[in-house]
């Protein structure tokens, strides 16, 4: 599946239901949220700078790249357990 049609299908299925609470902000120079850190992540991000690419902006103050940073390894430990 690709991403476009991933996000599009997210973004119906967040639309129906509704939201359990304010959204999760991860940069707020940005106004990155929790959501579109692991969309990217999904998509194949491997790095925070190839997150901020896919929200068309750049690092400001750099708080956020240890938490994105922890995203990007709990996706990949994830993965490496569903692959055993």
């Amino acid at each position: 599946m690709r991403c476009i049609h991933r996000r599009d299908r997210l973004e119906n299925e967040n639309c129906s239901q509704s939201s359990p609470g304010p959204p999760l902000y991860v940069c707020n120079c940005n106004g990155i949220r929790e959501r579109d850190v692991r969309h990217a992540i999904a998509c194949g991000a491997s790095r925070p700078a190839e997150v901020f690419k896919s929200q068309g902006c750049q690092a400001q103050c750099a708080k956020c790249v240890c938490e994105m940073r922890q995203m990007i390894d709990e996706s990949r430990e994830a993965l490496r357990y569903a692959a055993e």
